[in-house]
């Protein structure tokens, strides 16, 4: 789908260092619709791209509502929403993409980590009163989290919030059972902790989504060729460039985001070869991420 331009609506403070912002169409139409765990690709007046999880009500098509943490280290994204971004300015954003769906389950286990709960809030609204839920929100301190009033309505007795150290994550949750879906987003620590603490229970599924990819060591790059299907092209992938450059430097219409494997907005069809799979972001098998995956094979056939 084409960009759609938007206008902000409202901004607000939400935590210390953190900011909701609202947008509207600005031809007042209804936006796309969306569901837990999707996230769009804001567009900034400064040419930067950043991606943000959807934190409104996924039932009111009128707007989309994010939430943004001024990052110490910040590249230019966090600091312009906080510094700049202003009321009734117009931005493009795309529609929402889900890499980490809500699937239907009799319990939920949700796990939040700062502003990791921006893609968990809709989550809990969606399965509270028809599934039982267990919900844990953590934090540097109390006054760093957002949304804390707004998931404690929502969630109600079935929250377990804590600042400070991190916790024992087992402790607050308690026993999970069979059938369990288990959702986390936060920082990687709490991730790892997570998977580790419940990856490997007999009938609980894991979902985590990562705002940076885990730091892993692959092999040695190695060239190798791309063969387009759809294009009826060749192109060649060389040591230290990525599949998505040289495609698009081939002009093939391949759409770049994060460059960092974890946005999705990059997929392509899988249609043979041996892939090597680096993007944080799993799922279907039919899916390479060119951004950041390589061949283990002489060459990838590829829907593009």
């Amino acid at each position: 789908m084409e960009p759609l331009r938007v206008r902000v609506d409202y901004i607000d403070a939400v935590a210390d260092g953190v900011v909701a912002v609202s947008f509207r169409n600005v031809t007042g139409a209804e936006l796309p619709g969306w569901d837990p765990g999707a996230h769009v690709e804001l567009t900034l007046p400064n040419w930067l791209t950043r991606h943000y999880s959807l934190c409104g009500d996924p039932a009111d098509p009128s707007r989309y509502r994010i939430a943004v943490r001024r990052e110490r280290t910040s590249r230019g994204g966090s600091e312009y929403v906080h510094e700049f971004l202003r009321v009734g300015q117009e931005l493009t954003i795309s529609s929402p993409r889900n890499n980490f769906p809500l699937v239907q389950a009799p319990e939920y286990v949700f796990v939040a980590g700062g502003i990791g709960v921006t893609p968990i809030l809709p989550m809990v609204q969606a399965a509270a009163g028809r599934a039982r839920l267990r919900v844990v929100y953590t934090g540097r301190s109390s006054e760093s989290m957002p949304f804390r009033e707004e998931l404690a309505a929502l969630a109600g007795g079935a929250l377990r919030t804590h600042s400070g150290e991190p916790p024992d994550l087992a402790d607050l949750v308690g026993p999970v059972g069979p059938g369990t879906q288990v959702y986390a987003c936060g920082p990687g620590p709490m991730l790892e902790a997570v998977e580790a603490g419940f990856g490997t229970r007999e009938g609980v599924s894991v979902h985590v989504e990562r705002f940076r990819p885990r730091h892993r060591v692959f092999a040695p790059d190695t060239a190798f060729d791309v063969v387009c299907a759809r294009s009826d092209r060749r192109v060649r992938v060389e040591v230290g460039v990525s599949i998505l450059d040289a495609l698009q430097r081939a002009g093939l219409p391949v759409t770049g985001g994060c460059r960092e494997g974890v946005c999705g907005t990059c997929g392509v069809g899988l249609l043979g070869g041996d892939p090597d799979h680096r993007d944080d972001i799993g799922g279907a098998g039919g899916t390479l991420y060119p951004c950041v995956s390589r061949s283990l094979s002489p060459e990838l056939l590829l829907d593009v």
